[in-house]
């Protein structure tokens, strides 16, 4: 798994990127899959405490779910706030700031709740089973419990679109040069493992030239097109960049900065990236040599292999 997507969907999502094609479904499905794994889990873990013969509580909660020695990440999630929120105003995510960030969140939720129930008159029974144990919430571990899932769910999903580059930008270059027949030493993958040591990598990749210059390549999966995201390319010195959407702006400001450019959604799509190879002089077939879903499969084969 990569960042919770499986090679087979990656591979059909680079596939329909390169043809332009809308992918977005594809990766929606994979965020419902994991929305719906935790969900499960997460539900699980209430009726399991019953099963346990503990009480089930507002107190309970935070004592189970806000508890110090759950991961950081967990905790804050749990406490209906996300961890990059928690950056965003602290400015770090140590774990005892995150523990103080969420139990001061989970606190200001029960009040709002407890005002909410109070003033509305709100009556919510959320009932949970599990092997034939029938598990009540009221209204405020009810509330509780659905905003923890509204949080998750939008983590999740700023999680996958954010890897989503991550994980496919070696691929697709490689794709597009297999595509062309590029010669393996006309470019250059440079993978570094992350914190965790996991097979998650980021990569910074290269075309080279006959003479050995390098240039190094971009890309963004930016859906519209929009100057800020293009704008994130010319601090890094890149040559190529290569998108899904451009704006015309973004086109006027890549080309004024020297940097060439492939637009896969219109005009000539992934075929532009011929005129790349030639502007820097870079052997390649003007014939294609492979289909999409074959250049595809063998760049993740060269990858992940």
């Amino acid at each position: 798994m990569f960042g919770g997507m499986e090679i087979k969907v990656l591979e059909k999502v680079l596939e329909k990127v390169i043809k332009g094609e809308d992918y977005r479904s594809d990766v929606i499905s994979v965020i419902s899959a994991n929305f719906l794994e935790f969900t499960i889990k997460f539900f699980k873990k209430i009726v399991e405490a019953k099963l346990k013969g503990e009480e089930i509580g507002v107190d309970w909660y935070k004592n189970y779910f806000l508890n110090t020695n759950l991961p950081k990440e967990e905790i804050a999630i749990n406490a209906g706030i996300n961890i990059k929120t928690i950056n965003n105003i602290y400015g770090t995510t140590k774990k005892e700031i995150v523990i103080e960030a969420a139990e001061k969140n989970y606190e200001y939720l029960l009040a709002m709740i407890e005002n909410l129930v109070n003033s509305e008159g709100v009556e919510v029974t959320l009932t949970l089973k599990f092997r034939g144990i029938s598990v009540d919430l009221n209204v405020s571990e009810s509330l509780i419990v659905i905003n923890t899932l509204a949080v998750k769910r939008s983590q999740i999903r700023g999680s996958v679109w954010s890897l989503l580059g991550k994980r496919l930008e070696a691929p697709l270059m490689i794709s597009l040069c297999k595509l062309f027949g590029v010669d393996k030493k006309y470019y250059e993958a440079k993978f570094v493992r992350d914190k965790s040591k996991s097979v998650d990598r980021e990569v910074d990749f290269y075309l080279v030239n006959r003479e050995g210059k390098k240039f190094r390549c971009e890309v963004k999966l930016m859906g519209k097109g929009n100057p800020e995201s293009a704008d994130a390319v010319f601090p890094r010195g890149s040559k190529v960049f290569i998108a899904d959407t451009l704006s015309e702006q973004n086109k006027s400001q890549l080309e004024q900065e020297g940097i060439l450019w492939v637009e896969l959604r219109r005009g000539e799509g992934y075929r532009r990236f011929k005129k790349v190879l030639k502007s820097l002089k870079i052997p390649f077939k003007e014939k294609e040599v492979l289909s999409v879903k074959d250049a595809v499969k063998q760049a993740f084969k060269e990858i992940y292999s």
